[in-house]
């Protein structure tokens, strides 16, 4: 599976700046998606034929004096155990500072590759600068200038070297691989326990691709899958576990690694800002969904009203992907549980659904003709012919027209939804590419 880089360093040292440059190379997904809150902190970066993953731990600094440094120390310390390559930001303009140095001793003392950028060096002479930063033990410094983008394209041929040829140990079978996601305390750990229940010796587990993502073979009641353990689960790491970004890291790793993820949700919480992180997060992945709202048995009113207005407002915060199961469950009276399984195996399969593509047009083509793409200038874009590509990791469809450049995102949208009308896809993204013909 892909690597895991993380930025690091004290504020106001152009962590987030960095972070913008980096994932710049890959705007698809990186776009500023409505509805996802403080999104800049995650990322995906491709360069020279990898991709990677890219962190930036600056924007979950809980500002004020005294804790200012213990959650800097504690972030260094998520990075080390969580990241791959770590990026140690300094600014070459103000030299080093004690919370610099106090962050060079944590990376020092750990094992992972770190690679000390000096950023801020918008010109040759602030170069020079930057060799105090030698003293610090941590390897050469690589000059940079995250606003410019000066030297950034040797920044990531470094980051890339220093990734690890990984063992691809890929699950042996092709059987799905589904995660459970969702903020700490939303129940992850109690419906795992129920599914794995004490029968230990059902389930065994097979070494992951990346370093501690577990996938767990489960098969019993006619089901057969990976679980994919968010790592958290059975070993208690180092860092306590119920920081946040301890676990929205744990799951940007689970979701990466799986086919299907189980979005766990509190039903006497509702949907929180966390859950819409963790959301966009799966979107951006274009994993399959299956969204769980657990301790359902600590909702006194039951009735079909209260379920249907939970379910809308679920959809309404998730909006505009709304084609999702949404199951009512208690992992504690092992409510429904199974019935989560078997909706995040049907996911699974609908992710594979192919369309033939005679069917595409006889359905398609009259609505398109009914309600075409809105005109632009006088001109009117016509869709001749819509096909399905072949093996894409979601189903992904092609119409082909004049003017492709005319069709903007709400028609997608529509076409989006029409196929959603005519065909099961619940649970799946769909992508749409509008070519010209």
């Amino acid at each position: 599976m892909g690597n895991l880089v993380a930025i690091v360093g004290r504020p106001n040292v152009g962590k987030s700046t960095l972070f913008n440059r980096l994932t710049q190379t890959r705007q698809a997904i990186v776009d500023e998606t409505s509805g996802t809150t403080r999104d800049r902190q995650y990322g995906k970066v491709e360069w020279g034929g990898h991709e990677f993953s890219l962190v930036d731990t600056g924007g979950w600094v809980v500002n004020s004096g005294d804790i200012f440094e213990e959650e800097i120390n504690k972030q260094v310390s998520i990075a080390i155990e969580e990241a791959d390559v770590i990026l140690f930001v300094l600014d070459v303009m103000n030299g080093l500072t004690d919370l610099d140095m106090s962050v060079a001793n944590i990376l020092r003392r750990s094992k992972k590759p770190v690679i000390i950028v000096s950023n801020k060096a918008d010109n040759f002479n602030l170069h020079l600068n930057s060799a105090e930063f030698y003293s610090i033990g941590l390897g050469d410094p690589i000059n940079i200038s995250a606003i410019n983008g000066a030297g950034t394209g040797d920044l990531l041929d470094i980051i890339v070297s220093k990734f690890t040829k990984q063992s691809e140990e890929e699950p042996l079978e092709e059987i799905p691989r589904i995660a459970i996601v969702g903020r700490p305390n939303a129940g992850k750990s109690s419906m795992i326990n129920a599914l794995i229940g004490e029968e230990r010796n059902i389930v065994t587990n097979v070494a992951g691709t990346t370093r501690d993502s577990i996938y767990t073979r489960f098969d019993k009641f006619n089901m057969d899958f990976y679980l994919v353990d968010t790592a958290g689960i059975r070993k208690k790491g180092k860092v306590t576990e119920d920081l946040e970004y301890y676990s929205v890291i744990r799951s940007i790793k689970a979701i990466e690694n799986s086919d299907v993820c189980i979005l766990m949700v509190d039903a006497t919480q509702g949907i929180e800002s966390q859950d819409m992180n963790i959301f966009s997060l799966i979107q951006k992945n274009r994993k399959g969904l299956v969204v769980c709202v657990n301790k359902w048995d600590l909702v006194e009113n039951k009735e079909q009203v209260v379920v249907k207005t939970f379910e809308k407002a679920i959809r309404d915060r998730l909006a505009p992907f709304v084609d999702f199961p949404i199951i009512f469950t208690s992992a504690l009276t092992k409510q429904r549980i199974l019935k989560v399984l078997e909706t995040a195996k049907e996911v699974y399969e609908r992710k594979k659904t192919r369309i033939p593509t005679n069917k595409l047009n006889e359905i398609l083509l009259p609505i398109i003709e009914h309600t075409p793409p809105p005109s632009n200038k006088g001109k009117y874009v016509k869709i001749k012919y819509i096909t399905q590509l072949p093996n894409t990791q979601v189903p992904t469809f092609v119409f082909f027209c004049n003017l492709p450049q005319w069709v903007k995102e709400p028609y997608r949208r529509f076409l989006e939804n029409r196929i959603r009308d005519h065909w099961d896809l619940s649970g799946t993204a769909i992508n749409i590419i509008i070519r010209e013909k």
